[in-house]
């Protein structure tokens, strides 16, 4: 039996009025897209989980409403702020060759061409220009461009490695 993979996709963010609706974050694109997914789970910073089988979501203005079970007034709405959303992975449209979900790259660990250890991708930022590796060791922590072609040369996720065009003083 295997275990359940939960991939993080949004974030609450805030209360919407008196009747227990809440603001989200999503990381999708577009935003929206969130709720397409039938199945979430939501994880409060106090390490309470809940698994959701139908989501009442909506758009309005430039911001993501949602309706929880049992979410009723604004102090219930309190108790989820900054509880992450999270969907199976398996649930993510599949990909084209030459395509990561940022999650299938996180904890992989990076080399450079010499085969020197750069550590492992502890999460992965968007700059707009482009997506930017945060790679950790035991002593630093590094930016790396995520640029396949120019610093990064493969990525194997069997093997569990990236292997990227890299300065290891950098």
């Amino acid at each position: 039996m295997s275990e359940t993979r939960w991939v993080v996709l949004g974030r609450i963010v805030g209360h919407h009025g008196l009747r227990g609706e809440l603001k989200l974050f999503s990381y999708t694109a577009p935003p929206e897209r969130i709720f397409d997914y039938r199945i979430w789970r939501l994880k409060a910073a106090d390490g309470r989980e809940i698994e959701l089988k139908r989501i009442n979501g909506r758009v309005q203005g430039k911001a993501l409403i949602v309706s929880l079970p049992g979410v009723l007034d604004r102090d219930a709405a309190l108790a989820w702020m900054d509880a992450e959303v999270s969907v199976a992975r398996a649930a993510l449209p599949p990909l084209v060759q030459g395509e990561f979900y940022w999650a299938d790259l996180e904890g992989l660990e990076v080399v450079t061409l010499e085969g020197v250890s750069l550590g492992k991708v502890s999460h992965l930022l968007s700059t707009g220009a482009n997506d930017v590796m945060v790679v950790r060791d035991a002593e630093r922590e590094r930016l790396l461009p995520f640029v396949p072609g120019q610093w990064v040369q493969q990525v194997d996720l069997a093997a569990g490695r990236i292997v990227v065009d890299w300065d290891p003083a950098f």
